[in-house]
């Protein structure tokens, strides 16, 4: 297996000096701390065209961000393990993941470099992403320097979702109580949606039903 890169455990009352990346870069933030208690088995780990949920989603935000940033909280050493290439991705452990998705946001946000302009961030059960919709909300983020990017496809908002520097600078000032939308609903009428025609985007892969589908589906465009 190859080398990992150094995990970071999530302490908000630590500061810490981000790496520095090139100017003008997205970051990319994956979400995977929670307890995939109604899928029965941790989601990263499930397998999706011969890799794991973790592993694909890894590669699929590299196509367009840099670095990779990924937040583990229950069963992270045993998915640590599973992983093929750790070494691709910078990680970070939320202690405390019962606190909810907000907590494991600023884990991830914490480590992202002060040079990025950009975050853009899914939970991990997005394995199905088509290459090109990771690219378009970057393009998309890059032209018209919105505070929120957000895909939309039939109608519905979808992930992965972009945000821009100011924002992450706020949610990390959130408090415990606090919530995620508090910070981007202040932005709806300056948020950038777009349609995109990739299902993936509104389809969560939460549950042993949703798996069994994903898997009967048609196979999905393979990554570079």
């Amino acid at each position: 297996m190859a080398q990992s890169r150094k995990v970071h455990f999530c302490d908000r009352g630590v500061p810490r000096r981000p790496q520095v990346t090139p100017a003008g870069s997205i970051a990319g933030l994956i979400l995977a701390g929670g307890a995939s208690r109604r899928m029965g088995s941790p989601k990263a780990l499930l397998r999706f065209h011969n890799e794991t949920f973790l592993d694909r989603m890894i590669r699929l935000f590299a196509l367009v961000s840099d670095p990779v940033v990924v937040v583990l909280g229950h069963n992270a050493p045993h998915i640590r393990a599973g992983l093929e290439s750790p070494a691709s991705a910078l990680f970070t452990i939320n202690p405390d993941p019962e606190r909810g998705m907000l907590s494991s946001l600023q884990c991830g946000l914490a480590l992202v470099p002060a040079t990025a302009e950009a975050v853009l961030f899914a939970p991990v059960d997005h394995p199905h992403l088509q290459p090109s919709t990771l690219e378009a909300l970057a393009s998309k983020f890059l032209s018209a320097r919105a505070p929120v990017t957000v895909p939309v496809y039939a109608g519905d908002h979808g992930h992965p979702v972009c945000i821009s520097r100011a924002l992450v600078d706020e949610l990390l000032g959130l408090p415990e109580s606090a919530m995620a939308s508090d910070v981007i609903h202040r932005y709806v009428g300056a948020t950038c949606y777009f349609d995109v025609d990739d299902p993936a985007v509104v389809t969560d892969i939460d549950d042993p039903a949703a798996y069994a589908g994903l898997l009967k589906a048609q196979p999905s465009p393979r990554l570079p």
